[in-house]
């Protein structure tokens, strides 16, 4: 009778062990690198955020400057009635105009272009001062100053958006073929949000 030779079946299983033992390390790995990133990018995250708020939003720095002292003084102390001359329209948007460069001055940043514009419209109304039509410039004044504060909040004030909501409102409430002197709370409220919003970046 012929021999048959049994041969032993070669074991994987110490393969196996070594596989997933490679395979756990590499997972360790991978896994404590990626949760190593995250904790960067969250830091990091977290830091830029606290940084831009201290850059931009200036809120709770007080400037208390002068120019726009004296417009919210000019705002709150009004005696003056508007009449057929316009004075107090046009006074008010010089001082807006000065309380409005002031603060940008004070806080960097340039509106310049805003300002020509602004002070094209209140020419407009100043050089024909017994106009009973002067709705259209000082529509075109109140919204190229809303354009301007506007801009410096979003810039520098990104708490005061309701603020400039208002004061957008406020221009819009101003119908530009509507006589002034039937109109003479609307742009009044006007001149008050325009207060308000400087008086709280000041």
């Amino acid at each position: 009778m012929a021999e048959i030779k049994i041969e032993q079946k070669k074991q994987n299983w110490p393969w196996i062990i070594v596989g997933i033992v490679v395979a756990a390390i590499l997972i360790y790995f991978v896994a404590f690198r990626d949760n190593d990133n995250d904790n960067t990018m969250e830091e990091v995250t977290e830091t830029n955020y606290v940084s831009k708020v201290n850059e931009s939003d200036l809120l709770g720095v007080k400037e208390n400057n002068s120019t726009v002292a004296a417009y919210v003084s000019f705002v709150e102390n009004d005696t003056a009635r508007m009449s057929l001359d316009h004075a107090y329209t046009n006074e008010a948007l010089v001082k807006l105009m000065a309380a409005t460069n002031a603060m940008a001055d004070e806080i960097g940043y340039d509106i310049q272009a805003d300002l020509d514009k602004l002070e094209e419209s209140a020419k407009l109304i100043d050089n024909e001062p017994f106009e009973t039509s002067h709705a259209k410039n000082i529509r075109n004044a109140t919204d190229n100053s809303t354009t301007a504060l506007q801009n410096m909040q979003r810039a520098k004030y990104p708490g005061l958006t309701s603020e400039v909501d208002e004061l957008k409102s406020a221009s819009a409430s101003i119908n530009p073929k509507t006589l002034t002197l039937d109109q003479k709370d609307a742009v009044k409220n006007y001149f008050v949000k325009a207060s308000d919003l400087l008086q709280k970046m000041n």
